[in-house]
């Protein structure tokens, strides 16, 4: 015996297709608000009015600014002029791009050719999130895209 498809079935398969769908979007949505690590600036207005000026004033500095991490030990290198530099590091974060969960501080240490630090790695993207003053006082900051090797 075959049963005939009243319009309460047809009703009720709709009515569960959009529920699943609403859950999924509901906890995808959860998941996204719960796991942002929050606001880069309390009140964007107002670091746009500088913005121009410091981003001059860094990049007059020349710098150029590279990360790696090869196991455990990330490996910050500063040149000037070709020259390694050891600036005054202001803070430095280091951690993934989309969580706060396992951010660490690293201590640096200068060798003569780069800042050193041991830090609790693993594989996949990091980010090092930088703020250094140069000898004139002028800030350096700087998101950098650390990649660990497969």
């Amino acid at each position: 015996m075959i049963r005939e498809i009243k319009g309460w079935h047809v009703f009720a398969g709709f009515a569960m297709a959009f529920a699943i769908i609403i859950a999924v979007n509901l906890t995808l949505a959860f998941n996204a608000v719960r796991t942002f690590p929050g606001l880069e600036v309390r009140n964007s207005y107002v670091a746009s009015q500088s913005f121009d000026r410091e981003r001059a004033a860094q990049l007059g500095l020349g710098w150029d600014v590279s990360a790696t991490l090869r196991g455990n030990d990330l490996e910050l290198v500063i040149l000037d002029g070709g020259r390694a530099i050891a600036p005054q590091i202001e803070s430095a974060t280091f951690g993934r791009a989309t969580s706060v969960a396992q951010d660490q501080t690293p201590e640096f240490t200068f060798d003569g050719s780069a800042l050193r630090a041991t830090v609790q790695g693993g594989r996949g993207n990091w980010n090092l999130r930088l703020r250094a003053r140069a000898g004139d006082g002028t800030l350096f900051q700087q998101r950098i895209v650390v990649r660990h090797p497969s």
